[in-house]
């Protein structure tokens, strides 16, 4: 919760002397203005008002604002300021309705051209194996429903709702079933096509080594992500969130006699402030009550500057998340045995999937590698031998009239990829007080962000989850080794 040890940071921030300032300088101004040869008392008044508050405005924009925008003190840091990051500061505003409430969220790539989020395909499903993601995705769809409630009647995310096709070969078919119950317990609305019965709806599909598929009918689509985000930071800016445009690249510490640790020795060292890097190479502090890392791909480097992962006990264990690249590519395909415009989000048995893309034929493909097939990240660049070796034959193989296409696009990308069971990780850090996490979703995080924002502001705000239990998906099950993985699942 928001303690008293916080409120009594609250109190600690140094006070502004920003009007006394701005005062001083309007004196000085306004007592070396002469009138003008033929100017009336009124229109001296004008002007020399107009004249004030242009002189005023500059001067604080000029010499005063620069060291006010840099946030020193916050209540809450947050790294990160995609989907995420932008999704938990709009929460805790939105929850807490404190306007006093500081929030500073550090974001190294203010353009976003390289943001997981906005190089995602958007997708929207609740055809997972594990409770907590069904039930994140289930509020995702909610979230997107309700929209112009939240954000106004212009809020859009574009969001197309064709569903989603998950097909089974024989070995795959009960664990389909098991999946496809537990889901509809969960609020989703799907239904198990015999493959008799997924050829008549889609015929364009070739069924000979399918044994069972699972369609979702309501809730499932894709959206545009790039969208999504635009509507959570502006929500969130407007309620008083700053954005800090820079890159974290130290934690402070600070040895704390006042608390103890079950299962850690010697004197607790805490954070309570970081460095961060402004594009002009300058390095400034940002001291906090809370931190929460949600830096998507570089929370495990995050992770490390706050000795998570190179120190003892609790310490010892890394956030598992870095970088992996993958591909989407863009292609065409024409013709009467063509997927149509209804097609949903096919994923194939072999985790090949494919979508349509507009009302033309164009449709978007790509395919997880395996771990001996994996990119380098050094760069965003598309390997299109990929497409021609591992993607074209699977999507050939279950569309026939895939036989014949025409790349004419890809892009690379990267996903905040949890290395130890594919899963996001929510929660506290088990050694650190005044530390969150919500990272590592590995392909789901766009879906599930309006859920994990609310869920990190339930814990920082209420002490504990009030609406989906994840507290499976916490750091502690690294420490007690009890992956949670999906079965599947894409």
């Amino acid at each position: 919760m928001l303690c008293r040890r916080a409120l009594r940071f609250l109190a600690q921030k140094p006070k502004s002397h920003h009007y006394n300032k701005c005062a001083q300088f309007n004196l000085l101004h306004t007592g070396c203005v002469q009138q003008r040869r033929g100017e009336n008392p009124i229109q001296r008044t004008i002007r020399v008002l107009a004249n004030d508050i242009k002189d005023v405005k500059e001067k604080y924009i000029n010499e005063i604002a620069p060291a006010e925008a840099f946030p020193n003190h916050v209540d809450i840091l947050i790294i990160g300021g995609a989907a995420h990051g932008s999704s938990i500061a709009y929460w805790l505003k939105e929850k807490t309705g404190l306007k006093g409430l500081s929030i500073a969220v550090v974001e190294k790539d203010s353009s976003y051209a390289k943001c997981s989020t906005v190089l995602s395909l958007g997708g929207l499903r609740q055809q997972f194996s594990l409770p907590e993601n069904i039930q994140m995705s289930v509020f995702g769809a909610e979230f997107m429903r309700t929209l112009k409630q939240r954000f106004g009647k212009d809020a859009d995310v574009f969001f197309t709702p064709n569903g989603y096709l998950t097909v089974a070969s024989e070995n795959g078919a009960q664990q389909l079933l098991d999946n496809a119950k537990l889901q509809k317990e969960l609020g989703a609305v799907n239904v198990v096509l015999s493959k008799d019965a997924l050829k008549q709806r889609f015929p364009w599909i070739n069924t000979d080594d399918i044994s069972l598929a699972c369609l979702g009918l309501e809730k499932e689509g894709w959206f545009d992500p790039w969208a999504l985000l635009c509507l959570l930071k502006r929500e969130a800016v407007r309620m008083g969130t700053q954005y800090v445009n820079g890159k974290v690249v130290a934690f402070n510490f600070t040895e704390r006699d006042d608390i103890l640790i079950e299962g850690a020795e010697g004197v607790y060292e805490g954070i309570n402030e970081v460095v961060v890097e402004l594009p002009n190479g300058e390095h400034r502090p940002i001291k906090f009550a809370y931190c929460v890392i949600a830096a998507g791909g570089d929370s495990g480097e995050v992770g490390k500057l706050a000795r998570i992962g190179s120190g003892e006990g609790m310490l010892s264990i890394p956030i598992p998340v870095e970088k992996r690249k993958r591909y989407v590519y863009c292609f065409e395909c024409q013709g009467d045995a063509v997927p149509g415009i209804n097609t949903p989000l096919t994923i194939d048995y072999t985790g090949t999937y494919f979508r349509r893309e507009g009302l033309g034929g164009t449709y978007l493909a790509g395919l997880s590698p395996e771990p001996h097939e994996e990119p380098s990240i050094e760069n965003l660049e598309v390997d299109h031998k990929f497409f021609d070796e591992r993607v074209w034959p699977d999507l050939a193989h279950r569309v026939p009239a895939f036989n014949a296409v025409k790349v004419r696009n890809a892009w690379g990308g990267y996903y905040d990829h949890n290395y130890y069971d594919e899963n996001g990780i929510i929660g506290p850090h088990p050694y650190y007080h005044n530390m969150y996490i919500a990272t590592g979703f590995s392909g789901h995080g766009i879906q599930q962000a309006p859920a994990v924002g609310r869920a990190v502001a339930e814990l920082i705000v209420e002490g504990g989850f009030q609406t989906i239990d994840l507290t499976r998906l916490g750091f502690d099950r690294l420490i007690v080794d009890k992956p949670m993985l999906e079965n599947y699942i894409v």
